[in-house]
């Protein structure tokens, strides 16, 4: 079976390990740990949640790190016709106990590192029923007692610990029986309402867009994607679905705080890919010895999860050179991935998300999805095998982006003469500023063309005399002696309308970004 022959996504792991059983899949602190391996737990973890009640369409909550764990977790409870629902780990017990309740998890799998923090996140009532808990064998965990300590807590747990429960489970393929039209995955993303909403993907959603990926990045076994970004976050998962499709490797390390380490592994384990977001870059660039090192095997980095700066894209494509820099765009509605910009194409395109991936349609249209002529500005809309169903139990909210059998992005942009798209902004991130319409995104890329900024983010604050106005909050490169207001101002009025320039200027030694590193600003605001 070839990669485009796989119709559910745990096909990517049975395909690889009958091909490659001995090689090398997944690397963590400091081992590797092979196709055979994965597999056969997987397909044991499977049997165990079948044996616990398990059937197709039941909702399985995952709450661990990136690790071989999250890998065989993943993919079982797929096997068993699951439907995953990966939780961000920075997410807080109110957040846990939310998402549980919202698509009605029954089982519930975590970690000892995690555990502490679930124990509050739902009680007696709740919908979980069992509780299944990885632990490192030798560390002197004690299950019984972690057990009767909680059973007053609704966290039913005795005898579930793994790995050893899985022990006495065959190693066999359950084959479930499963079409790819099945939901097979609920990612919660950010919602207009304040809560988070379940984008419900299945099978086919995520296969297609994975086939999509391995089509651009030209993706083979020899690969070895270095991953920082995590799994639960669509993009993440698109890295690892990815390689296992084609029997490459995936090499984990969850030490981001310390860019340099993470650098000598990828270095070290001979990484062919590398994947991040702008704030990812930014800390590479500002923040550790990437200029100075050389990666002779890596042959491609992409990026995506939000707008990056021309200028910072020309910083990291020199930066990682010969590598190749993809700049790409998506939404976890989509999988993962709508277009990409061909490395190609980047010096003379700086600042556009690129063209359509295999099998997708993308343009830009009015509110009613109408296609619009070149250089006009609408929103941005998809269509294709990727687009989720909608949102899990939300149909008002599915309305709002579902419309006339197209997907609507809430990004505004624009399509140029040769066909390729450009971002002007998000439909909730443009300002009115008296009666202009100014995109933030437009003053961010201009702020970054500062030589002593290393991070951007725009709002619009209330304004008496205009209605609305920009404020900017800023971080500056490590070694800047620092940048007035003044100053700021006075570099953008060669660049942006005298409207545009913001009203208030803030410097912050950090601004807030979630777990897969994109700036939070309505944290900011």
């Amino acid at each position: 079976m070839s990669a485009s022959d796989h119709k559910l996504i745990h096909n990517f792991l049975e395909d690889s390990a009958a091909r490659f059983p001995d090689k090398d899949a997944v690397f963590y602190l400091g081992k590797w740990h092979t196709y055979r391996e994965i597999e056969e737990k997987a397909n044991a973890l499977a049997h165990l949640l079948i044996r616990l009640g398990v059937k197709k369409g039941d909702r399985v909550a995952l709450f661990v790190e990136n690790s071989p764990e999250y890998v065989i977790t993943y993919y079982a409870i797929l096997k068993a016709g699951g439907i995953t629902v990966a939780l961000n780990t920075e997410n807080t017990a109110a957040d846990v106990g939310y998402i549980v309740r919202d698509c009605g998890v029954r089982i519930f799998v975590t970690n000892e590192r995690q555990f502490p923090r679930i124990k509050q996140a739902f009680g007696e009532k709740g919908p979980v029923e069992k509780v299944l808990l990885w632990t490192t064998p030798g560390a002197g965990t004690n299950p019984v007692a972690m057990a009767g300590a909680d059973a007053d807590s609704g966290l039913h747990i005795d005898g579930l610990i793994l790995p050893g429960t899985l022990d006495r489970e065959s190693k066999q393929n359950p084959e479930v029986i499963l079409g790819d039209q099945d939901i097979a995955s609920i990612v919660y993303t950010s919602g207009s309402t304040g809560k988070p909403r379940g984008a419900t993907l299945t099978h086919l959603n995520i296969v297609s867009n994975t086939k999509s990926i391995i089509q651009y990045l030209r993706l083979t076994s020899d690969d070895r994607i270095m991953v920082v970004l995590p799994f639960h976050y669509i993009y993440g998962k698109s890295l690892l679905n990815t390689h296992f499709a084609v029997g490459g490797s995936v090499v984990i390390d969850n030490r981001f705080l310390y860019p340099a380490a993470v650098l000598q592994t990828m270095k070290e384990q001979a990484a062919t890919g590398f994947a991040g977001v702008p704030s990812t870059f930014t800390i590479l660039l500002h923040r550790s010895p990437l200029k100075m090192q050389k990666f002779p095997s890596l042959r491609y980095v992409t990026q995506a999860g939000g707008a990056m700066a021309p200028a910072v894209q020309k910083e990291v494509a020199e930066a990682f050179a010969p590598a190749r820099l993809f700049v790409m765009y998506g939404a976890t509605e989509a999988s993962a991935r709508l277009s990409y910009l061909d490395p190609d194409d980047l010096p003379r395109k700086w600042g556009s998300i690129g063209k359509a991936i295999p099998g997708v349609e993308l343009f830009v249209a009015d509110q009613d999805g109408r296609p619009l002529g070149t250089g006009k500005e609408g929103e941005i809309v998809a269509c294709g095998p990727n687009i989720m169903q909608g949102y899990w139990g939300q149909p008002e909210e599915t309305k709002k982006v579902l419309r006339k059998g197209l997907y609507f992005t809430g990004d505004i942009g624009y399509m140029d003469d040769e066909g390729f798209l450009f971002i002007v902004g998000r439909t909730r991130d443009m300002i009115k500023v008296g009666g202009n319409r100014v995109s933030t995104k437009e003053i961010e890329e201009a702020l970054y063309e500062h030589p002593a900024v290393a991070e951007a983010a725009v709002i619009g604050i209330p304004d008496d005399l205009l209605g609305e106005a920009p404020k900017a909050f800023l971080t500056l490169k490590p070694g800047v002696l620092g940048a007035s207001d003044e100053e700021i101002r006075e570099f953008l009025t060669a660049r942006i309308a005298s409207y545009k320039i913001p009203k208030a200027i803030e410097f912050r030694d950090y601004l807030p970004k979630n777990e897969a590193g994109k700036i939070q600003k309505k944290n900011l605001r």
